[in-house]
């Protein structure tokens, strides 16, 4: 049998701090009963899993306090470990990751027929949590993406469990690394055996509509490589900002695909540096750009985008990140939900399998990311009985 705990019921042990000032003592709730206490599981969960930093890599901390939390409500936790990165794909010091596989106990197996996941990591910088009484809203980084996603979505499964409307072999949750640097948690998840799953419920921020489908992302770095010297004699050395910038430019003004569903390809560049001071000739420089590909192949940009930089200078190197993926498709056949189309990546190209997606959440992707990422009580809530109605929808229910 499931129960919902009291978030004052955590494993004793646990390093983070229960709720000193819980944000159901304001004025949140108008219901009573089990309804006011799912709510008060949900937006208590919420806090906790915001009040701890997990920035790409560095994901240990809020993995342990998670892991903890739904094996005290009665699931059974597998943690896959994923290793550290930096932005090059070097090694670092972090704590060790990892992902998170959770099944209810009473399952036969961890082969369930519905999986809810979402990603632990934030994008920088780390931004405490805050709510609001007066307008309602509940800021911070992840109170949107996706840390409102883990909560209801967890909440959902202890409710459809506890209330015996599924039984245990019918969902699991996963909750994994690294999303917003490449996607490694998911891709190593996919690389490993893992259950084969009917349909899949992806989570991030969606305005509480079904996605119908997102833009591909193609990410790749630019590199010059000059020669150093005094910058009063410009002519013993070569400028590798001088060989950077005609290239940018040429990459910026290209043109890209375009389509009916997802409108125009995009071209970011997103990160530059070069050189180590104004008197000095720089030596190297490089910009980090991503594509959000509307159409065509992932190759065929690949090849647009090094013939653009070679005509500039053939010295330049193009290094691709990965192979990138082009538009995704995504189901919603679920009746009940508006539906709309987003220009984000999101791990569902990373896990293999013949599954139905389909790709929820509550909050703007327009505040996630932002210094003033935000939604409101009312959005977490409801998002709730969304991830409900999928998962009934996904069991034929």
């Amino acid at each position: 049998m499931y129960h919902i705990l009291p978030l004052a019921l955590l494993s004793a042990s646990h390093s983070f701090r229960t709720l000193a000032e819980p944000i159901t003592q304001s004025p949140l709730l108008k219901s009573h009963g089990a309804l006011a206490l799912e709510t008060t599981q949900l937006y208590g969960l919420h806090r906790q899993l915001v009040e701890i930093p997990s920035v790409s890599d560095s994901e240990h901390a809020v993995g342990e306090f998670l892991a903890s939390y739904l094996t005290a409500r009665n699931f059974k936790v597998e943690k896959q470990h994923v290793p550290p990165f930096d932005s090059q794909g070097h090694q670092t010091k972090h704590q060790q990751r990892f992902n998170l596989l959770a099944y209810p106990a009473a399952s036969p197996s961890n082969g369930t027929r519905v999986l809810l996941t979402a990603h632990l990591d934030t994008v920088p910088p780390y931004i405490p949590y805050h709510y609001n009484s007066t307008t309602r809203q509940i800021s911070g980084r992840g109170t949107v993406d996706a840390k409102a996603c883990i909560a209801a979505q967890v909440t959902a499964a202890i409710s459809l469990l506890s209330s015996g409307t599924v039984p245990p072999s019918s969902l699991s949750l996963l909750y994994v690394v690294g999303e917003e640097v490449g996607g490694d948690g998911m891709r190593a998840f996919s690389n490993s055996p893992h259950p084969a799953y009917e349909s899949v419920i992806f989570a991030e921020p969606t305005d509480l509509k079904l996605v119908s489908g997102h833009k591909g992302n193609l990410a790749f770095t630019v590199t010059a490589t000059g020669k150093s010297g005094h910058s009063g004699y410009p002519w013993l050395g070569e400028n590798a900002n001088s060989m950077l910038i005609p290239a940018l430019l040429a990459l910026d003004n290209l043109q890209l695909p375009s389509t009916d569903k997802y409108g125009n390809s995009t071209l970011n560049i997103g990160k530059m540096a070069g050189g180590q001071a104004g008197n000095v000739i720089p030596a190297s420089a490089y910009a980090d750009i991503q594509v959000r590909i509307a159409g065509g192949e992932p190759e065929e940009l690949q090849d647009l985008i090094v013939d653009a930089a070679r005509r500039v200078d053939e010295r330049l190197k193009v290094r691709f990140w990965s192979k990138g993926y082009g538009p995704v498709n995504i189901d919603h056949d679920v009746e009940g939900f508006e539906t709309m189309t987003v220009n984000y990546g999101t791990d569902i190209p990373w896990l293999d399998g013949q599954h139905k997606r389909y790709l929820y959440g509550p909050g703007s992707i327009l505040d996630a990311h932002s210094d003033h990422e935000h939604l409101s009580v009312e959005d977490l809530a409801e998002s709730v009985e969304g991830y409900k109605k999928l998962v009934l929808a996904a069991l034929g229910r």
